[in-house]
């Protein structure tokens, strides 16, 4: 039996076209991206009154987040514990150790947002449990972006407790040798983040 040509290529074409016209109504967009090479994140703390910096060298994040609609927004970050660097092979040796990062069992620190809130001009507030060492701490952090170009970059400095995630232990629980504040600092250039 033969059907005529039409009417065996129209639920086809038809299919097609509905399969086309969703893809050209609901683009995939692309997740913004940072790029690490022109982004930094740094710690400070005293020790011995004295104050000391240091960096780590490698750090990812994802996440999906609209300027205008912050609330909607994830925010997740994660640093290699063992890229931490002091600027000192003395010092570097020893922050993978059990008693500091202990980077042999936990070889990530993870940063997860559970809400964002934008305050106006630039500014927004993160909240999200940071998880070192095994231990969770819910953290805000404060967040302000910029235009830079065609990116955007990101900065902001919170304080955690080194002790909260036992960094530092043993001997080193001495708060008078270092002290337990760390100020964290972060500059992150954002691709494809949008309009701002």
């Amino acid at each position: 039996m033969n059907f005529p040509l039409s009417t065996t290529l129209t639920p086809l074409t038809a299919a097609a076209a509905l399969g086309a016209a969703l893809l050209i109504a609901t683009p995939a967009e692309a997740a913004p991206v940072v790029d690490a090479a022109k982004s930094e994140v740094t710690f400070a703390i005293k020790q011995m009154g004295v104050p000391v910096e240091g960096r780590f060298k490698k750090f990812d994040a994802q996440m999906a987040f609209d300027p205008k609609k912050p609330e909607t927004g994830k925010v997740s970050f994660s640093i290699d514990l063992g890229s931490a660097t002091m600027g000192s092979a003395e010092t570097d040796v020893e922050l993978p150790k059990a008693t500091w990062f202990n980077t042999a069992k936990f070889p990530q620190a993870t940063f997860q947002s559970s809400a964002i809130k934008g305050l106006g001009g630039g500014k927004y507030e993160v909240t999200g449990k940071l998880n070192i060492k095994g231990a969770s701490k819910y953290v805000v952090v404060p967040v302000t972006l910029a235009a830079a170009g065609p990116a955007a970059t990101a900065t902001g400095t919170f304080a955690i407790k080194r002790l909260d995630f036992k960094i530092g232990d043993g001997d080193w629980s001495d708060t008078s040798m270092v002290a337990n504040d760390v100020t964290v600092k972060f500059k992150l250039q954002i691709n494809g983040l949008g309009a701002l």
